[in-house]
């Protein structure tokens, strides 16, 4: 995907913006929970490489899977 073209203005209340949601609790939940999981599959010997945790179904996916919303996209991701 290519970067977007933004003022530098733009690129900077942009990334005050993505360090804002990054950081909610929400997020904060999400990443120490994929932590958390990723450390346990990992000790019980799964292979995890090229995957990520799917919080809405609960369970580890291709990257290419889980970040497209299972083929669908993301603009009508619920």
């Amino acid at each position: 995907m290519a970067k977007q073209k933004l003022s530098v203005e733009a690129r900077r209340r942009k990334a005050l913006r993505d360090l804002k949601y990054a950081n909610s609790e929400r997020r904060k939940k999400m990443r120490a929970e994929n932590q958390r999981l990723r450390r346990a599959a990992k000790k019980a010997g799964r292979n995890i490489a090229g995957m990520d945790y799917d919080h809405k179904d609960k369970k580890f996916k291709s990257v290419k899977r889980n970040r497209g919303n299972d083929g669908r996209g993301t603009k009508r991701e619920a």
